[in-house]
């Protein structure tokens, strides 16, 4: 009779792919902070994987003392790794970029993807990773590492191969970079709510005085349809006035006809998804100014591309059609 195999020869590949599995919400809620992408977070997962599995063969899973941590690492450097990809891929891109948004499913379609699990834990708004996509890769990956899940700057040094003095460099020109386009303000969810119901009830009504009041002076505007969906804007529209026309223009061509209006939270945040049947349209995700009472940015996604994971839910509440 042949002898039994060591127990670690067995139980290593199970207990691998487990800690794997462990991680997973973890790693992509890093990756997808420091790309924006749903796609090409996955794609990075899967290289994570294939890395880690492959090491397991080359090393007992005991000599590993931080799974975590080494876990991290992989899918930091394969995330940073792929920034060259996503930079190749934004020179043909027609129109402003929008980070793909990550769409809360409905209550009674709760999905058990990473996506909506990291929704309901940490999350970064949009109009914070618009400012994250003007930092360097690695000012990105240490202000996400550092800002958003804590990080001190030696564990971030072993991570991404850097001095503790280099990773300190990095994280103060990234933090004095965000906090200059982003102020350090939250609006209420409620407020937030109102606002967002507001705009939507004005732009798809083409109510110029509704939107003269909702939209701040120096509001900015970006439309992201991939060049796959008008109107969009070839590149971010600055001002009120530009932006009413643009909306105007859009609702006075008769839009599309029969939208389904349905409330959601969009990277975290109180937000519209637009829906044509059963299909997702367009998603809308408003920021407002200090005072909660004006919107200052406006972000919408409609490159369908970017919409393949937003599905219709048959109990979500029903706002309105347009």
């Amino acid at each position: 009779m042949s002898e039994s195999p060591a127990p670690e020869t067995v139980e290593a590949p199970n207990t691998a792919t487990r800690l794997f599995i462990d991680h997973r919400e973890l790693l992509f809620a890093i990756v997808y902070t420091m790309l924006g992408g749903v796609a090409d977070t996955e794609d990075v997962l899967q290289d994570t994987w294939l890395s880690w599995s492959g090491s397991r063969d080359r090393s007992p899973l005991r000599e590993i003392d931080n799974p975590r941590a080494y876990l991290v690492r992989i899918a930091v450097n394969h995330a940073l790794k792929r920034r060259a990809v996503i930079s190749r891929r934004r020179e043909t891109y027609v129109g402003p970029w929008l980070p793909e948004p990550l769409v809360a499913a409905s209550a009674e379609t709760a999905s058990a993807d990473a996506a909506d699990r990291v929704l309901r834990g940490e999350s970064v708004s949009m109009a914070m990773l618009v400012v994250l996509e003007s930092l360097s890769p690695l000012e990105r990956a240490v202000f996400v590492l550092n800002e958003v899940f804590g990080y001190a700057h030696t564990e971030i040094a072993e991570v991404i191969d850097r001095s503790p003095a280099a990773v300190r460099q990095l994280a103060h020109r990234a933090r004095r970079h965000v906090h200059a386009r982003r102020p350090l303000y939250e609006a209420h969810p409620r407020v937030r709510r109102e606002a967002t119901e507001r705009f939507v009830e004005a732009a798809l009504g083409g109510d110029i005085g509704a939107l003269m009041e909702i939209l701040a002076p120096d509001v900015t505007m970006w439309t992201d349809g991939g060049g796959k969906r008008r109107p969009a804007g070839l590149r971010p529209i600055h001002g009120r006035d530009k932006a009413i026309r643009l909306i105007a223009s859009y609702a006075s061509r008769g839009g599309v006809p029969g939208l389904d209006i349905r409330y959601r939270r969009v990277n975290g945040d109180d937000a519209a998804v637009l829906f044509a049947g059963d299909s997702p349209y367009a998603v809308m995700v408003m920021d407002l100014t200090p005072e909660g009472d004006r919107v200052s940015g406006l972000y919408i996604v409609s490159n369908p591309e970017k919409l393949t994971h937003v599905h219709l839910g048959e109990k979500d509440q029903k706002e309105g059609t347009a």
